[in-house]
């Protein structure tokens, strides 16, 4: 199975820093308003999802979700998340830390594709 959000080790290691320090946690890729597009990191609750998000799957048991108009535009990719350092976004939990989310993709064969607009 083709996964539509997948993470490098530098990311899921980011990942278990942040859930130690604030525990349940979610991921929501911004759509580009005041801080880019990059994947903003939440408290669970702190963030209202609405029938227009999309999830796209779990990394290290934190959900990543995106807008649905965001979703069609990268419904033909892989969303690769890596932590890079420098502080994040300034909305999201990365703010406060030396390392921040970005999101890096790579479009789908054509095998790829078929397989996850199934599942969609």
């Amino acid at each position: 199975m083709i996964d539509r959000v997948i993470a490098t080790d530098g990311a899921l290691e980011f990942l278990k820093l942040l859930k130690e320090k604030h525990e349940s946690i979610m991921l929501y890729q911004s759509g580009g308003c005041c801080d880019g597009s990059v994947p903003m990191c939440y408290r669970e609750g702190d963030f209202l999802l609405s029938d227009s998000d999309v999830y796209l799957g779990s990394l290290n048991d934190v959900p990543f979700y995106i807008h649905k108009s965001q979703y069609e535009y990268w419904k033909h990719t892989q969303l690769i998340i890596d932590a890079l350092a420098g502080g994040g976004a300034e909305f999201s939990l990365d703010s406060i830390e030396d390392r921040h989310f970005i999101t890096r993709s790579r479009v789908f064969t054509e095998e790829e594709y078929s397989e996850v607009k199934q599942l969609f």
